[in-house]
């Protein structure tokens, strides 16, 4: 092996350590060539190899930085723990983050959890053999207190960045996301039927995800401050499960159910997404009960089902790409380096035909 292989070899080494401390930046030639006893022209050779591989690039008058990839090819894989790569909403966000990842070097791994914590720790541990640098995760039932933080915490005492997608777990500290504004955006769907004339509201929401919570709370703290009532007898719960048995055999009982016992007397609701608007429209329509004329639906995603539905439904949506953007660009900056720090989405709404003026009582 010549002098300028070795020095690279021996850079890449230390390039990794650093990027675990946030350090990016490459000492000067000069300073390389006297640290390591070897001529400039070395140097110049080693770093020549060591952008040839990807490992670095050079800025013209600043230096030379890492750009986060790996010799190891195995650690440019992005493993990403996530509900489904298929249903609903994922697809396109999933593209988004693949092709980011890719245009830097990086592949995606995808893991689908069903939102299932057993799944969850079988996937962790299957990864702890192999400590990936970094991972984007999809907290299983991130309302409830989470088995898994063990294996989290080994993952990250290996120096594995976690970004979590969508949500997160409390419980973990100094923990990184990219996820939606939820609180936002149930004040400002909550605050749009209420401009509407509507004073009896129901919410529909998920329990077991933190979307769920996060998104009754945007509602009823919208609500309280107008000064508007909103009942805990108008509110319906569902969780994973209700969602798995109406996915797999279009089992709609808890809309049923939420219809016949939550919305009497209401005049509007806020569905948790667009799916369960999707639905419960269906539902309504059996019931003979019209939308919009009888009630208002409003919901968060604008995803294809709410144009896919008879009545097209009124939405919440990003800009388009946002989301999937936001959340590459963040795990690319870690593995650069580049402190990476959490945001939140916000919301736009989408008016379409499922919203209306409060019926005349």
């Amino acid at each position: 092996m010549s002098k300028y292989e070795d020095l690279a070899d021996q850079l890449t080494g230390q390039i990794e350590e650093n990027l675990k401390n946030d350090i990016r930046k490459l000492p000067t030639e000069a300073e390389l060539s006297k640290q390591y006893g070897v001529s400039r022209q070395t140097v110049r050779s080693a770093l020549s190899l060591l952008q040839s591989r990807g490992i670095i690039a050079s800025r013209q008058g600043s230096g030379s930085y890492a750009t986060g990839l790996s010799r190891d090819t195995g650690l440019n894989v992005i493993p990403i723990l996530i509900a489904s790569h298929q249903e609903y909403i994922y697809p396109n966000l999933l593209s988004d983050i693949r092709g980011l990842l890719s245009e830097q070097g990086y592949q995606l791994q995808i893991y689908d959890t069903n939102n299932d914590t057993g799944k969850e720790r079988e996937y962790l541990s299957r990864l702890l053999n192999n400590p990936p640098r970094g991972m984007i995760v999809e907290g299983c039932k991130s309302a409830l207190p989470n088995p898994n933080l063990d294996l989290y915490e080994k993952l990250l005492s290996t120096g594995c960045f976690l970004l979590f997608l969508h949500n997160y777990y409390p419980a973990l500290s100094n923990i990184t996301y990219v996820k939606d504004d939820n609180y936002y955006g149930g004040y400002l769907l909550a605050e749009h039927l209420v401009s509407m004339g509507h004073t009896r509201i129901a919410g529909l929401f998920k329990m077991d995800d933190m979307q769920g919570p996060e998104r009754y709370f945007g509602v009823s703290s919208c609500l309280r401050d107008l000064g508007v009532v909103f009942e805990d007898s108008h509110v319906g719960w569902f969780t994973s499960l209700d969602v798995a048995a109406l996915e797999a055999r279009q089992d709609t009982r808890f809309l049923t159910t939420f219809i016949q016992e939550q919305l009497q007397g209401c005049t509007a609701v806020i569905c948790y997404n667009d799916e369960a608007a999707y639905w419960l429209i269906k539902e309504l329509s059996y019931a003979g009960i019209h939308v919009p004329q009888d009630i208002s639906v409003v919901c968060f995603d604008n995803s294809y089902l709410s144009e896919l539905s008879k009545i097209r439904i009124t939405t919440l949506t990003h800009k388009p790409h946002e989301m999937g953007t936001c959340v590459a660009e963040c795990m690319i900056q870690k593995l650069k380096g580049i402190p990476a720090v959490s945001q939140e989405i916000p919301w736009q709404l989408v008016r379409k035909q499922s919203d209306g003026p409060c019926p005349v009582q």
